[in-house]
């Protein structure tokens, strides 16, 4: 099973990975945030290569 990762350190909270994938990513306090461990429905490797600032991974 796919599991995301945020480095909140490169994270500038633009909100595409929740806007992508709502079910996994949540913009809480300016940062994303990972909310489900399941990828699920949602393709993560397209929020992956969506980030701007290369800050989500997938492991």
């Amino acid at each position: 099973m796919a599991k995301a990762i945020v480095n909140e350190d490169l994270c500038i909270g633009c909100g595409t990975c929740e806007s992508l994938c709502q079910g996994v990513f949540k913009i809480e306090d300016g940062k994303s945030k990972v909310i489900s461990d399941d990828c699920g429905d949602c393709d993560c490797q397209s929020v992956v290569d969506s980030c701007p600032v290369s800050a989500i991974s997938i492991e």
